[in-house]
């Protein structure tokens, strides 16, 4: 295992503090809505990115010199965290993405300062893209959000955060997490089977997107001929085999959750937590909602809050119509 708690410990003093302790609680009205369950939900859109990847992208940087310049390629919300950390640090950030990127972070990327590159039909050209533009330029470093280590152990300070305000005496029975590339259920799970060894780690596919369950089924990396899912977040089509190894060792379970279940939880965090979710931050209380996920007492990462316009407009229908 190359995640190392003793890492995860010490980045809670090395991460920008904008992106730690962010609000983790109950919400009455949402656990009634939730059959009287306590579902504990932790905020990580309550930051400048509006997503948990501040943390692993931080942390990364900070393993690197002064004024290195970075590359990655993006969905969005790890490019806008890249972007971000990488201005605070002096760092030179090149971004790809797909040419179906959401044009909302791709405008956040470019107000933190990041050049932001379209590169093919999905988030595979985009990486093959960034890969081959860093390996052009050795003086740049290639980022691949769920490879390196430094990235899951960032996301790992959730976990910290987690086991001290869960429920004293008795812990979570389990902590929910959406599953993309695996950086956040492995960096949290990583430091949950240390310290809260009996709570149980479940992740969350989309239906249409299914690739960590079928690796995990498979003791291997998984690639789908395609994916559909209106979650891009978590629309991975193959994920690294280090992120599978890591899951295989960590992740007690991955359930999946249809796009439907998921525009339900958006609409749902919207009406009881005043919170506007992107599809793939409520996939976890999507899972919760469905009863996929066993046990009374839960907690959920609420990953992000940039959904595309579209999504926007779709979920104010929703909440225009009686409840």
């Amino acid at each position: 295992m190359d995640l190392d708690t003793a890492r995860i410990e010490k980045a809670v003093r090395v991460i920008d503090p904008v992106f730690l302790d962010t609000p983790q609680y109950l919400d009455e009205q949402l656990c009634r809505a939730l059959g009287g369950r306590a579902v504990t939900v932790k905020l990580e859109t309550a930051n400048p990115v509006r997503s948990f990847k501040g943390r692993g992208a931080d942390l990364m940087l900070s393993t690197l010199a002064p004024g290195t310049p970075v590359v990655c390629a993006s969905s969005g919300n790890f490019g806008q965290a890249v972007a971000y950390a990488g201005r605070a640090r002096g760092m030179p950030v090149e971004v790809f993405v797909p040419e179906t990127v959401n044009p909302a972070k791709r405008e956040r990327m470019e107000t933190f300062g990041a050049r932001v590159v379209a590169a093919g039909a999905d988030g595979a050209a985009a990486r093959k893209a960034a890969a081959d533009h860093a390996e052009r330029r050795p003086d740049r470093v290639y980022l691949q959000d769920g490879l390196q280590a430094a990235i899951a152990e960032g996301a790992g300070t959730i976990g910290v955060e987690l086991t001290k305000g869960a429920p004293r005496g008795r812990g979570f029975d389990a902590v929910v997490l959406p599953v993309g590339d695996g950086a956040l259920i492995n960096g949290v799970a990583r430091w949950m089977k240390e310290h809260a060894p009996a709570t149980r780690i479940v992740g969350v596919n989309a239906e249409g997107a299914p690739s960590m369950l079928q690796s995990l089924r498979a003791g291997r990396a998984v690639r789908l001929d395609h994916v559909g899912t209106f979650a891009d977040g978590i629309a991975v089509r193959a994920p690294l085999e280090a992120a599978v190894r890591r899951a295989r060792a960590l992740v007690d379970e991955i359930v999946l959750v249809t796009d439907e279940a998921i525009a339900a939880a958006m609409e749902l965090a919207a009406r009881t937590l005043g919170i506007l979710l992107e599809p793939a931050g409520a996939a976890g209380l999507a899972a919760i909602a469905e009863g996929a996920v066993a046990g009374d007492r839960v907690a959920t990462v609420l990953t992000g809050a940039n959904p595309r316009p579209e999504q926007v407009r779709e979920l104010a229908a929703r909440l225009a119509r009686p409840a």
